[in-house]
């Protein structure tokens, strides 16, 4: 057999389950269908405490990320209030950076990354699967985002329920408030979801969402965002976007089936993203390295099958979920103009921002 394990797409899950297959003395192959790791990204690279801490992801370097300490929360009348919990943080990323440095770990670690490879098809062996234009492999995992075709090819379950982003980056630019994540609730500009802001290594990065339908037409009006909170994020309006990413994200939570025998599924091709806040980063690398932990253990000693441990490490998101069908069906303004700054809209935006993280909490009021 030429490959212990071929994965299809070299972003976050990807990699983290290269890199722990890796770990476990397996062959590993990793296609990735650009040429450049980081061009075309649909990620925003915000990344919580939790995989800056708790990963690989803590190697990082330092000049590809900048800490964020907290969150400022917008009502649609752009009355806001802080949100920060002690010790709690995010890091917002030079993206393209990370994911080039992310292809290096891959390659320093003996896994095989062939840029410029798409998946197209695959076929089932009697010991796992033969990649068209590859060779053979005996476990294959679909990394390759929202729109698999792994999870296609193999008859693995669909992500069904997606936002639809765009996010502009103005290099060298600067917010008032740099050491806040900026989150804008409007209902007519982001409809199910938010528009948001950070300062990153490069600039700033500002981004809108929608939640995407077959009866909602166009696409997100980022430049409507930018007029409408600009000035007050310190953005000069004569500057124009220097790069634009846009794309699907799921959130519906984990796709059913997301294993069988041989096949497995991780990251945005799963589901696993967050189906509120769309914090994919840390829940889609702890899935990923779970995934290529079990497939190594599997092979190396007989170990549980790893598309039962893949389904077992899928997070549930419950409450997120139930949090997401609140919201695509009763959003309206008046209720977070009337509630910004009081207790009962904190605690329930620290628990989505925050959940249990930290070690207590700094209320700052309203602004």
């Amino acid at each position: 057999m030429q490959w212990d394990l071929v994965v299809v797409g070299a972003s976050f899950a990807g990699a983290a389950c290269a890199l722990a297959a890796r770990r476990g003395g397996m062959r590993v192959c990793v296609l990735e269908r650009k040429r450049d790791p980081g061009i075309r990204l649909h990620t925003t690279g915000i990344i919580v405490r939790e995989a800056a801490e708790g990963t690989a992801l803590a190697g990082i370097p330092p000049d590809l990320v900048r800490r964020i300490d907290g969150v400022r929360l917008y009502a649609p009348s752009l009355r806001s209030m802080a949100l920060q919990r002690h010790g709690y943080y995010f890091l917002a990323t030079d993206t393209p950076g990370v994911m080039r440095w992310l292809a290096a770990e891959l390659e320093g670690a003996g896994v095989e990354l062939r840029l410029m490879q798409s998946f197209t098809d695959a076929q089932r062996t009697a010991g796992g699967w033969h990649v068209d234009g590859l060779g053979d492999c005996r476990w294959l995992v679909g990394a390759d985002g929202a729109k698999s075709r792994v999870a296609m090819r193999a008859g693995l379950g669909r992500v069904r329920d997606f936002l639809y982003g765009v996010e502009h980056e103005f290099d060298g630019a600067s917010l008032r408030e740099p050491g806040r994540l900026h989150c804008f609730i409007d209902r007519g500009l982001a409809p199910g979801y938010i528009g948001w802001a950070a300062q990153n290594p490069r600039g700033v990065q500002l981004g809108l969402a929608f939640r995407h339908r077959h009866d909602r037409a166009g696409v997100p009006d980022i430049e409507g965002l930018r007029r409408r909170v600009g000035e007050r994020l310190g953005l000069d309006p004569a500057v124009s976007p220097s790069a634009t990413r846009a794309g699907l994200i799921p959130c519906g939570g984990p796709v059913r089936p997301l294993a069988a025998p041989g096949v497995i599924l991780t990251g945005d091709a799963a589901g696993i993203v967050s189906p509120v806040t769309a914090g994919g980063i840390h829940s889609a690398w702890r899935h990923g390295e779970a995934v290529g932990a079990a497939i190594a253990l599997h092979l190396r000693s007989g170990g549980p099958d790893p598309a039962i441990a893949a389904e077992r490490a899928a997070p549930r998101f419950r409450g997120k979920r139930l949090l997401r069908k609140a919201f695509d069906r009763l959003q309206r303004d008046w209720p977070f103009d009337a509630l910004i700054g009081t207790p009962p809209l904190r605690w329930a935006a620290e628990r989505i921002y925050f959940h249990a993280r930290g070690h207590g909490s700094r209320p700052r009021g309203a602004a």
